[in-house]
């Protein structure tokens, strides 16, 4: 394992430990210069789960187009759960005709007045042609209406950790309380590739022909030689131009989100440059193997005081290349930990910063299972936790003098 570590556990809510990099040769400063045009950005590997950069990247803003990722998502959902199948059909209802279609204003796969339209052609007129008629198609076939579908999306949001995103329609027309931030934008890509990654396989598809219209994939990434398979532009005048994509370069994805720029050309060239940035200026350091205890949550009314913390998968975190920048990191949970404590159950997270970054955010799983002590025990256990409590009301709730403001996860 790279780096050395220090280890610390605080009364009942954080445990804190600091690791520093060694330095591999060179400085790397330069590899932190990098700035964008873009008001709101983010560039994260899909694998680690760096955050490699960040602008703004929590501050809300109108999705455009990019609210279709949502849309997909839900779709591509109901075909995994057997609700829905490849040749399940959807009539081209009025509104999703003369909203949606060209006489709309916006992007449109041409789809004629009450026809009826298979999925697989449905999606790729969603996904590759952005239309608006095939969102509405596809939310009036879901959930009976385009305003159902929305308040689904938002559920759907939240279910798979989207907490700052809020849907009202799945074309991602202009709606006052329809909001995304950069870092859900990356979430939900992410979500994407790794749980459908066949039907993802769309994203990366050039051009799609309907009603005798040939359009071309409107991701300008997908032209150039990068590695590029997806996901998704948007544009609306309050929004600006927007890209959340992908690309793969030796096994390592990037997954890139940009938003408010003022051209279409300036979307395609700030994504290039971030993309390839991320490839150039980083490398990869294995900080805990799967499996490795990296803390220990204390536990009250257990078989023992304590658990250990572990990861299910390896913890690597990218960084500048050459760099012999300082890493922190903490561990948080809400504790004590009750007992019993499942073997596997997730307790805490790891919430490590690279500078002003918080460059990973990952969850923490008790390693064993703590069963609930015996009376005495318990009792020991009860002595201890009132002595600690005076010891919170005088210096702070974690039991410092400087208390973390932040919320403790469990």
């Amino acid at each position: 394992m790279a780096g050395s570590r220090r280890l610390g556990r605080a009364l009942g809510l954080y445990a804190v430990l600091s690791l520093l990099l060694p330095a591999a040769g060179i400085g790397g400063a330069a590899a932190q210069g990098f700035q964008t045009a873009a008001p709101h950005a983010i560039l994260i590997d899909a694998d680690s789960g760096t955050v490699l950069f960040e602008k703004a990247a929590d501050e809300p803003f109108s999705p455009a187009s990019m609210a279709k990722l949502m849309t997909t998502e839900i779709v591509f959902n109901e075909i995994r759960q057997g609700r829905l199948s490849m040749d399940s059909e959807f009539v081209i209802s009025e509104d999703a005709w003369r909203r949606g279609g060209a006489g709309g204003g916006g992007s449109s796969m041409f789809a004629q007045l009450n026809s009826r339209i298979k999925l697989a052609d449905l999606l790729r007129g969603l996904i590759v042609q952005s239309g608006n008629d095939a969102a509405i198609a596809l939310a009036e076939g879901i959930a009976g209406s385009e305003e159902n579908f929305g308040r689904m999306m938002t559920a759907r949001a939240k279910e798979i950790g989207l907490s700052r995103s809020t849907f009202r329609n799945a074309t991602g027309y202009s709606a006052p309380d329809q909001k995304v931030t950069a870092r859900d934008l990356s979430k939900l890509a992410i979500h994407i590739i790794e749980t459908y990654p066949d039907l993802y396989k769309m994203f990366a598809e050039r051009e799609f022909t309907w009603n005798k219209i040939k359009q071309q994939n409107r991701n300008p990434l997908l032209t150039l030689d990068i590695g590029a398979d997806g996901l998704k532009t948007g544009y609306l005048e309050e929004s600006g131009y927007g890209l959340t994509g992908s690309a793969v370069q030796g096994g390592q994805r990037l997954v890139m989100v940009l938003s408010g720029l003022k051209t279409a050309r300036d979307r395609a060239s700030e994504s290039r440059k971030l993309v390839e940035w991320g490839f150039r200026a980083f490398e990869p350091r294995q900080i805990f193997a799967a499996g490795e205890t990296v803390s220990e949550a204390s536990v009250y009314g257990g078989a023992k005081g304590g658990v250990a913390l572990v990861a299910k998968k390896p913890i690597r975190l990218l960084v500048p290349r050459g760099s012999g920048e300082k890493v922190t990191a903490r561990v948080v949970y809400r504790g004590p930990l009750m007992a019993p404590v499942e073997v596997g159950k997730p307790v805490a997270r790891l919430r490590i910063m690279r500078g002003e970054t918080q460059a990973l955010d990952l969850p923490l799983f008790a390693a064993e299972a703590v069963e609930t002590g015996s009376i005495p025990q318990r009792a020991l256990d009860a002595a201890f936790e009132v002595g600690t409590g005076l010891f919170r009301r005088a210096f702070g709730k974690d039991g410092t003098k400087d208390a973390d403001k932040a919320s403790p996860s469990s």
